[in-house]
């Protein structure tokens, strides 16, 4: 995915030994105004896929993987069953390997989100992306006190949890600081923050350019506030040094000597200008 998306920063994420894998299919079943995957019905998923993305994280020598996938409302518990098997394959040929899982919410379904908290990821992923005022109107298939909601009972499963904050779609710099304490609130541990860059024209219509400055003094907010794993800035992306975030994240556990598992990532500070 790291390539098909055309990430500035997939060159400095190999240096970590990480990737990013795009599972379900290349069809969502809702659309969100900032997103480039499409929207459509998606065919029968693979259920081979698994497999076939732990040998690729195998082939590539990675230390730490970023599964994420397309929302699939066309089945009962969505792809929860795949994401859950995606990191349970990976575990299993790649011990040493750390799995991000980057999901939807789900629609709330209880028994979906135990299926994934239950695969036991390193860190589990839910990206609110927007604040309250515009989200309906950004991610209309969603609900944001859903998606608080669902990274609280990943939080209460013992998971380190984690979520994204897409600027420069309308929202106010005060806007971002309530849904940052939101965030923290609702048991987040790990936020990045984002510039939106627009996919074509037929997508949401960038509003703003933050400055680094700006980005910079989110960050500081955003470790004020507590988080314990902070990357902020205009070419950040949500799996951005992943592995290291993860690595902050449960040294402020006070966990550390438990953690990684995964090899070569160390700590490191500073946000992504």
């Amino acid at each position: 995915m790291c390539q098909s998306a055309g990430c500035p920063n997939q060159f400095e994420c190999w240096e970590d030994r990480e990737a990013t894998f795009l599972i379900g299919g290349d069809q969502c079943t809702r659309r969100c105004d900032f997103c480039q995957i499409d929207t459509g019905r998606p065919s029968a998923y693979d259920r081979d896929e698994p497999r076939r993305v732990a040998e690729s994280v195998v082939k590539m020598g990675l230390h730490y993987a970023t599964v994420t996938g397309v929302a699939r409302d066309d089945l009962p518990e969505g792809a929860s069953w795949l994401y859950a098997e995606t990191c349970r394959q990976i575990h299993e040929l790649v011990p040493g390997c750390g799995v991000e899982l980057l999901v939807d919410d789900f629609q709330g379904n209880s028994s979906a989100l135990q299926t994934v908290f239950d695969a036991r990821p390193e860190v589990f992923a839910h990206n609110v992306e927007t604040v309250p005022r515009i989200f309906k109107r950004i991610r209309p298939a969603f609900r944001y006190e859903r998606s608080l909601d669902v990274l609280s009972r990943a939080r209460a499963a013992g998971l380190v949890t984690k979520s994204n904050l897409i600027l420069g779609m309308g929202e106010t710099d005060d806007e971002v600081s309530a849904a940052l304490r939101d965030l923290h609130d609702a048991g987040a541990e790990i936020i990045t923050i984002t510039q939106y860059l627009r996919p074509s024209e037929r997508h949401h219509p960038i509003d703003r350019w933050v400055t680094p400055e700006r980005f910079d003094a989110f960050a500081d907010e955003a470790r004020a506030i507590g988080f314990t794993g902070v990357m902020s800035g205009p070419l950040v992306r949500s799996s951005y040094r992943a592995g290291r975030l993860y690595r902050q994240a449960t040294e402020a556990r006070g966990n550390g000597g438990a953690v990684m598992k995964i090899h070569g990532v160390n700590p490191t500070s500073g946000d992504r200008g």
